[in-house]
Formats: structure tokens, sequence, C-alpha cells
């Protein structure tokens, strides 16, 4: 994956489905596998996770460095909204 940014969305969002559905063992190996590439191939450390009313603040260590990026919420949890929304499109196969 060429962009962090990319990659620390889509970590959050499936951490988010994830979190929401503890048996939905694809939704855990997808959060592990962008777990690892922002753990290996980003190299972040101290990945830390805040939200508000309106956005996610995810602060992590690269080099010694403190960084920061933000996402709407709303961004951030539309999978898990769809899936809410429409739990028959997404059973949890085994």
């Amino acid at each position: 994956m060429k962009s962090l940014q990319d990659a620390i969305y889509n970590w959050l969002t499936i951490k988010i489905v994830a979190e929401a559905r503890p048996d939905d063992k694809a939704a855990w190996e997808t959060f592990e596998l962008f777990e690892d590439i922002l753990i290996n191939e980003f190299k972040l450390k101290d990945i830390e996770i805040k939200k508000d009313e309106v956005m996610y603040l995810v602060t992590y260590n690269v080099d010694s460095e403190e960084k920061r990026v933000r996402f709407p919420t709303e961004l951030i949890e539309v999978m898990h909204d769809q899936i809410q929304e429409h739990p028959e499109r997404y059973e949890n196969y085994e």
C-alpha cells in the first residue's frame, strides 16, 4: 500500500467493524492485515485513537516523531452503518 493515510483509513474503518462484530473472522483478519501494514511497512508505533462528535483523531509515532491524522466520523463509520442497516447482506460465514 503506497499511502499511509489510506492504510490508516482502511485500518480504522475495519477496526470499527471488527469491534462491533467480535465473531466476524473475516473482519478481524482484515483488521490484522492492515495493522501489520501500519506496523511493518510504515513503521508506526504507539497508535492511539480518539473520537469526538465529528472526527476520529489517530495519533502515532514514526521515526520517534509524533504525528496525527484526522478523519470525519461519518467517513470512518460508513461500512459499520451499512452493516447495521442491512445485516442480511453481511452474513458472518465461518
